[in-house]
């Protein structure tokens, strides 16, 4: 069995003192622990901004693309290789602008993978700018007068866009936020484990006391049912997406299970030898 000091690497940490990311490392570290995946199973796929930075802190397979693409490698290293574990981590920035059109077509295929979003609400590596999920009003860099758009909500988007699996955490809490990375890795299909991860050095307004006083915990709720698509988009206005825990799952079927010609084996390990006459062939008809 992997222990903690397994997914662990000996790389220095650049993020700020305090930053929400150390309460995500720890929480998904933790989770890979429960879960008993190996190290060599698990692939990370992760995105441009401070959150890009969690897959060379973890001990697995590690891919850092360009802004705005971790989903469709992810989707990718899956299909080719279905026995990996594959996870997509990212800041709100990376998978809710740039990366919009992505997330939006990953949820609806709904392959296996996990996609933790570090929401901070604030771009944080270019020096705080406003970002997709910033409040209006919310006054930055670039909305010195205040912000005037309106914010995304991922929640409500990826229920929507019909996700299987969409929970909200939050980085101060270790625990639950281990649990809720654990279920999405379990779940057979595209799962959101979308994280309220506090900037302490550009974002002074959406600060850990500042979540602790207005979230609401769903697991707490004994009337709260998961499974029910209209109730969890109803609490998600009702709260402006203010709320921690499991939001909606769903049992479907996942892309992999409904691809025409599905084969048990990953795609890494079908035999792909070309004879040299059909290579050959092949060259003259593309020559």
């Amino acid at each position: 069995m992997p222990k903690l000091a397994d997914f662990k690497t000996n790389e220095k940490s650049w993020w700020c003192p305090g930053c929400g990311d150390f309460g995500v490392l720890a929480a998904l570290q933790k989770a890979l622990v429960d879960l008993g995946v190996e190290p060599h199973n698990v692939a990370l796929v992760a995105g441009i901004g401070c959150s890009g930075k969690i897959g060379n802190y973890i001990n697995c397979y590690n891919l850092h693309v360009v802004h705005g693409r971790a989903l469709p490698a992810a989707m990718g290293l899956k299909l080719a290789n279905r026995s990996l574990t594959v996870i997509a981590a990212g800041g709100d920035g990376d998978g809710y602008a740039i990366g919009a059109g992505h997330f939006l077509h990953a949820v609806r295929r709904n392959v296996d993978i996990t996609y933790i979003v570090m929401d901070n609400q604030i771009y944080g590596l270019t020096k705080g700018q406003m970002s997709p999920t910033s409040h209006s009003g919310f006054k930055t860099r670039t909305s010195p007068e205040g912000n005037i758009e309106r914010p995304v909500r991922p929640l409500q988007l990826a229920i929507a866009a019909g996700a299987t699996f969409v929970a909200s955490g939050f980085s101060s809490d270790v625990k639950q936020l281990s649990r809720l990375i654990a279920e999405g890795i379990r779940h057979r299909g595209f799962a959101l484990v979308n994280v309220y991860s506090p900037c302490v050095t550009f974002n002074r307004l959406n600060t850990y006391d500042w979540y602790k006083e207005v979230l609401s915990n769903l697991d707490d709720d004994p009337t709260y049912d998961p499974t029910n698509r209209a109730m969890a988009l109803e609490r998600l206005i009702e709260t402006d997406e203010r709320v921690r825990g499991l939001v909606y799952r769903s049992d479907q079927p996942s892309f992999e299970q409904l691809f025409p010609g599905y084969r048990d084996e990953p795609i890494v390990g079908q035999d792909w030898t070309l004879p040299e006459e059909d290579f050959t062939q092949l060259l003259e008809q593309f020559r």
